[in-house]
């Protein structure tokens, strides 16, 4: 399975003669990736705690680090990200009569396995444990196995440049210019597949600007104290609601990262940058760390009291993505946490008291939000008719359908509930003149709640609740009614 686009293709010249044998590569060349990239996100998204050993596997070489993590990990390598292109050239060479070799550096557990998978190669050459088999080693195990026979090899990257000297002919699969350049210059170029390289759309759409929306709840408490006014308290507002995004960003790539599996089997999260391979997954361990870095610096900056809290915001988010999202309810309750930080964090950013009421209404409305989104995502599973776990590692089935619309129908209205009281309270005669006219307020959110759960119930609920909101022209009148009528009651 890959999106990868290709741009352009010299097919081998069939009229000449070729090797018997043909040496293939496997990371960069079959698979759009890396198979110590894609086991160790697996490791890790199961077992976080190995994070601590890896550094002293990779003491003792690259092939032992592989060899650790491969019996460790159960990988299916049936979503893997493979160049559909190359896949379909091996395909046609092996209904030539030609041997097909995969050789690579990645540990021989995993190599084989999607040997066996792809089910065209006569024998897999791979890491061992003890030698890591790239470059030199790798040309030196090929020679060894072949002897004195002819080949020809596929590989990607200029750590292929000592097979290649050995080998008949080269096939390039989304070689550098440079490499293209001194191979046409040295060796026999076969062919030449050109992958489109990573873009940076692709880099955006990984860091989920949409779901920004969901930080403007820092800038909550400043509206509902009335302090929207204040330029100081604005601007350390918008620092929180940067701060937030960076965080989120972070998170959401971490998310995407130990999602790979669970991703490629959706019908639409299949599209994601890290899934679909539109973007190494080297990038996204890099860019993690340093979007949550950044969020938290940004942070700093503020407030310690606010560095704190989001300290603690990027370690429940963390906490969540490798932990809290597969245990059914933990994951809603953490959601609705996270949320309600959101909320905190504006307070504590702008200096302004968050009262009860706003986080008793916050609470439930956000619940509401959080059920309506797993609802979304079991409806939209290929559950089969026993009711087993969908391919989702939220470890929901398709049973639950019922019992979590209940909950989420049943935390939206309370939410209405709160605000009636709160109307009712001796708290809002010191903000509101005619907090009688927040009553029409009710009817609105009644009415908003009631579309939300008939549009998950039905399947049109293709994405988080908050952006299809920020997508709905009919979320944004019912969102400016009641800021009319808010704005009629001070």
């Amino acid at each position: 399975m890959s999106n990868t686009i290709v741009k352009d293709y010299l097919p081998v010249d069939t009229s000449r003669p070729v090797a018997e044998f043909l040496c293939v590569d496997l990371d960069g060349t079959i698979l759009n990736g890396d198979l110590l990239w894609e086991s160790l996100l697996v490791l890790l998204g199961a077992h976080p705690w190995y994070i601590f050993l890896i550094p002293l596997w990779l003491m003792r070489g690259r092939a032992y680090l592989k060899h650790e993590i491969a019996r460790r990990v159960a990988l299916n390598v049936s979503t893997l990200p493979f160049h559909e292109d190359v896949i379909g050239y091996l395909r046609e060479e092996k209904r030539r009569g030609r041997k097909l070799i995969l050789a690579t550096g990645s540990d021989e557990t995993l190599a084989t396995a999607v040997a066996d998978y792809l089910g065209f190669f006569d024998f897999v050459l791979g890491s061992d444990g003890k030698t890591n088999l790239t470059g030199e080693n790798k040309r030196r195990k090929i020679k060894d196995t072949l002897g004195d026979k002819e080949f020809d090899y596929a590989g990607n990257s200029a750590v292929d440049l000592p097979i290649w000297d050995a080998a008949q002919t080269a096939i390039l699969v989304g070689p550098s210019p440079r490499l293209l350049k001194t191979l046409h210059r040295t060796q026999s170029v076969g062919g030449v597949f050109e992958i489109r390289k990573w873009q940076w759309s692709s880099l955006a759409k990984a860091l989920r600007p949409l779901h920004w929306a969901k930080n403007l709840l820092v800038f909550v408490p400043l509206v509902m104290a009335h302090e929207f006014t204040n330029k100081e308290k604005v601007a350390q507002a918008i620092l929180a609601f940067a701060s937030f995004s960076l965080c989120a960003s972070g998170v959401y790539v971490l998310n995407d990262l130990f999602d790979l599996e669970a991703d490629r089997l959706h019908p639409i999260k299949r599209t994601r940058a890290f899934a679909s391979g539109e973007l190494p997954l080297w990038m996204g361990l890099l860019l993690s760390p340093m979007l949550l870095a950044a969020g938290i610096a940004i942070g700093a900056g503020v407030s310690r009291l606010f560095f704190a809290t989001m300290v603690i915001y990027a370690a429940a988010t963390t906490l969540y993505s490798v932990y809290g999202k597969r245990e059914p309810i933990v994951d809603v309750l953490l959601l609705t946490g996270l949320y309600l930080l959101r909320i905190l964090g504006g307070g504590v950013a702008t200096n302004v008291p968050v009262s009860p009421w706003l986080l008793a209404f916050s609470m439930f409305f956000l619940l509401s939000q959080a059920f309506a989104k797993r609802q979304a995502e079991l409806i939209g599973s290929a559950a089969d008719e026993t009711g087993q776990a969908a391919p989702s590692k939220r470890n929901y089935i398709t049973r639950d359908i019922d019992l979590v619309q209940q909950f989420g129908v049943t935390s939206g209205y309370l939410s209405v509930l709160v605000l009636a009281l709160y109307i009712n309270g001796r708290e809002v005669t010191s903000l509101y003149h005619h907090p009688q006219l927040i009553w029409l307020a009710c009817p609105l959110l009644l009415f908003w709640i009631s579309r939300l759960w008939f549009i998950t119930n039905r399947g049109q609920m293709n994405e988080d609740p908050v952006v299809f909101a920020t997508r709905d022209p009919v979320s944004y009148l019912v969102g400016l009614v009641m800021l009319l009528i808010l704005f009629a009651a001070s």
